[in-house]
């Protein structure tokens, strides 16, 4: 029997899963790395980080289901989204590439917008500039590092700088390479308009490739420091939200996941692409060929609650390394013992800037309503509660855009706990499923290179074939009725503060200058 290995180069960690052909898990590494925050509103890894944290997930992968490299019929992509790895001329990285959640490129976003047109913009890209995108990075690079913008002659997404260490190609597809503000989203192909517009040389970007198809092979000198054989074939892949919903099955019309990982996506499969007329979510190439979808992203969801249990949670941590459980059921067991809507406390999840429904770089989290009544576990529930609340933003725009919605699949951290399962469904008032496996963007990946190596005839034959509904929470009308007001609230509160936001980041500058 031969098996598919999945690669997702995650904000916190790149892992590696080992599937069979019939889906089953036969082996799982993580292998963590740092995120460097440098200033304010900057996020920031080394490249070569994600290569070491691979090289080890590969081997740690293989050991743990007692298989050889030869066994292993395809290999597939996944990664965080939009980030910028500069390469130069002898393929050395030339600084940290600059990631998704960075918000430095404001500045960088309204020149693209103005040079190139905002509604050539729209018409090439299907979205608006946004300063998670990678453009802006590029041309951020070169307003204000010169010297390094002279040495680029490569600019790769995250999984791609891990696909040309693996085969030496320099390749993307069209699901991550939609992320760009670079691409020609309705023609699946970059955009020379763009490109031109804004003084980027094609050079710099790599081919461009649908999501099964194969983009090269293991080379003989990663077989020998992984342990892979030389010649397997690497696919496409897709970037974390495609490859992910291909993970959950998200490859039919009306079938829609809801992701609370550090960022909350709601995603749904499109037959031809659709935009919000007020380009609150995005539409992009799908992993499936010649299929797009939309997406609603909020910055920070799972981040949130992890925010929160390593600022003001040092009990729980301590109490779950001495059981060896997780501190989050700790966490979970105390929001629990909260009544819906905490008692009035309400939070914001900001923690990042946003996107969806609102693009600002500068929106900040927010705790309203704090009184003496409440306590830690009354925050706990606030953040599941404003993450939940963030996700029917997205939900809402998506249905008022007139995609068919008939199944929610939850997905992520988010989806194993019972609780925030309950409070996404009674705050949306939709059913959350989940399904047998839960393994993201490192099993859509998988199940591409299956597709890629002729295991399986197509997308949707191999998500038929491995993944099926096994559970299903429904909302409570009384708690639905509960939080409708709340979730009226929430988004006034933001409307009201947006002014404020600006004001705040314009101080912060100020005083980092």
């Amino acid at each position: 029997m031969g098996y598919l290995l999945g690669f997702d180069v995650g904000t916190t960690g790149s892992k590696a899963l080992l599937i069979d052909e019939a889906g089953n898990v036969v082996g799982r590494a993580l292998s963590e790395y740092p995120l460097s925050t440098p200033r304010p509103n900057w996020a920031e890894q080394d490249p070569r980080d994600w290569w070491d944290a691979t090289v080890a997930a590969t081997h740690s992968v293989l050991a743990e289901a007692e298989i050889s490299g030869e066994q292993v019929d395809g290999v597939g992509l996944s990664g965080q989204m939009h980030g910028s790895v500069f390469l130069d001329k002898d393929d050395e990285v030339i600084r940290p590439a600059i990631l998704w959640c960075d918000q430095r490129t404001a500045e960088q976003c309204q020149w693209i917008t103005a040079t190139v047109g905002e509604a050539d913009i729209v018409k090439e890209t299907c979205n608006p500039v946004l300063t998670g995108f990678t453009a802006p990075k590029i041309i951020w690079l070169r307003d204000n590092e010169p010297e390094n913008y002279g040495r680029v002659r490569k600019v790769l997404l995250p999984k791609d700088y891990i696909r040309f260490r693996l085969t030496g190609e320099y390749a993307t597809e069209v699901s991550d390479a939609s992320g760009t503000s670079l691409f020609n989203v309705p023609q699946r192909r970059w955009s020379q308009l763009i490109l031109d517009r804004i003084d980027l040389p094609i050079d710099f970007l790599p081919q461009v490739y649908e999501s099964p198809e194969v983009t090269g092979t293991i080379s003989t000198q990663v077989a020998e420091l992984t342990g892979l054989k030389a010649g397997t074939p690497v696919v496409g892949g897709g970037g974390d939200q495609a490859a992910g919903a291909v993970g959950n099955g998200i490859v039919q019309t009306g079938v829609v996941s809801s992701t609370v990982g550090t960022s909350g996506v709601v995603f749904a499969y499109l037959d031809k692409p659709l935009m919000d007329e007020q380009l609150r979510t995005h539409t992009f190439c799908h992993a499936v060929p010649g299929k797009w979808h939309v997406m609603g992203v909020m910055l920070s969801a799972g981040g949130s609650l992890r925010w929160l249990r390593d600022s003001l949670c040092a009990a729980e941590q301590a109490v779950a390394a001495n059981t060896g459980r997780d501190p989050y059921e700790y966490m979970t067991a105390a929001a629990a013992t909260v009544p819906p809507g905490s008692e009035g406390l309400l939070f914001l999840p900001y923690l990042t800037g946003e996107r969806t429904p609102y693009p600002n770089p500068d929106a900040t989290g927010v705790f309203f309503g704090l009184t003496l009544r409440h306590t830690k576990a009354h925050m706990i529930r606030a953040v599941m509660e404003g993450v939940a609340m963030g996700l029917r933003d997205s939900l809402e725009i998506i249905k008022d855009m007139g995609v068919e919605l008939t199944q929610i699949r939850a997905s992520g951290g988010g989806a194993r706990s019972q609780l925030w399962r309950q409070i996404q469904a009674d705050v949306t008032g939709w059913p959350h499923c989940t399904i047998n496996v839960d393994e993201g963007p490192a099993l859509g990946v998988a199940l591409l290179a299956g597709v890629g190596v002729g295991t399986y005839n197509s997308v949707a034959e191999a998500c038929q074939a491995t993944i099926a509904v096994v559970d299903e929470v429904e909302p409570d009308a009384a708690r639905q009725q509960w939080y409708q007001g709340y979730y009226q609230l929430y988004g006034q509160l933001y409307r009201q503060l947006e002014g404020s936001f600006e004001v705040r980041q314009r101080l912060v500058l100020d005083q980092s200058r």
